[in-house]
């Protein structure tokens, strides 16, 4: 009897509190009903026209022979989706792609976190450091790759006259099939630490000194510190960093084709080059498209994936 009293006892407490929040929360969405009505249609039919449209188009003509003139009108069904996955150019720049992340992910994200730990403490000289670490991320891609094709030189370039200075003759990496690929790898992991770097940066200047500062109260070197401590409170932005390196290596493009143009013999060729060289440039928009759809369901695959199973919580 006491029991049932203090069920329906607190019933009313439980639904008035209820009441009250339902009643806040669409009180918020009133006040942010002119604001929604304002600027989410024009939102919406910008992404519509520019990504849901060419993204359905792109679809519809991989399963066309078409070369970008007139109406698609041969069908071939999945012919090109068998052409990309026979050819051996574009398995070369689906290895290149994976061996990017891969260096991205063991040398570029480690060394990025490497110098955030040097240039975050407050060091006479660390605002300079910080700046000329982030300046090669500044740089437009292009002119970085125009920059390192001149440094690669094996005539002309800094290579050359380092060469030249120890009575050598100076090789031609990026005309090396052999080579060019890991030459290319150093001007990637130079391009970008610089962005993974200041991003550990922001990490580490929001984690509480007074952790850091019991660590050392009760004993613990700089290795304990940092990966006892340090490191699991930077969890979410090495998570982050790793995210924007997978993508990031996924859409490579810009730096590639002045630098090398996806040769030599394809070595260097990346799946966006891999499009732009055997789809746009040979005027097969057909296949051009399906490169870009199975590019597309790679790069939605591993970003939903890895947010999905690694970003949960975040």
């Amino acid at each position: 009897m006491s029991q049932s009293s203090s069920i329906s006892g607190s019933t009313p407490a439980a639904l008035g509190r209820a009441s009250r929040t339902g009643s806040r929360r669409r009180s918020e969405l009133r006040d942010k009903l002119p604001v929604l009505v304002l600027f989410l249609p024009p939102a919406l039919l910008v992404f519509t026209v520019f990504v849901i449209l060419p993204m359905g188009e792109a679809a519809w003509y991989s399963f066309f022979n078409w070369n970008g003139y007139g109406l698609p009108t041969q069908w071939v069904g999945w012919r090109n989706y068998e052409l990309i996955f026979n050819n051996s150019a574009f398995r070369q720049a689906l290895t290149n792609n994976g061996l990017i992340i891969l260096v991205s992910i063991v040398v570029q994200i480690p060394l990025a976190l490497w110098l955030a730990t040097m240039v975050s403490n407050r060091i006479k000289g660390a605002v300079t450091f910080r700046l000329l670490f982030f300046l090669p991320y500044v740089l437009a891609d292009v002119a970085a790759g125009l920059i390192w094709r001149f440094v690669y030189d094996g005539q002309f370039g800094l290579v050359a006259g380092i060469y030249e200075a120890f009575g050598a003759e100076a090789p031609f990496w990026l005309a090396d099939r052999d080579v060019a690929f890991y030459a290319v790898l150093a001007v990637i992991v130079w391009k970008y630490f610089g962005f993974h770097m200041m991003l550990f940066v922001a990490g580490l200047q929001a984690i509480d000194r007074n952790v850091l500062e019991a660590a050392d109260m009760d004993g613990a070197t700089r290795w304990q510190r940092f990966y006892l401590v340090t490191l699991p409170l930077l969890g979410s932005t090495v998570r982050l960093s790793i995210f924007f390196a997978v993508i990031g290596s996924l859409q490579l493009f810009d730096m590639i084709m002045p630098l090398t143009g996806g040769g030599p013999s394809n070595s260097t060729q990346t799946l966006v080059t891999f499009l732009y060289s055997f789809g746009v440039m040979r005027m097969q928009v057909g296949f051009g498209s399906a490169v870009g759809v199975v590019l597309f369901v790679i790069c939605v695959t591993l970003a939903f994936g890895y947010k999905r199973i690694f970003m949960k919580n975040d």
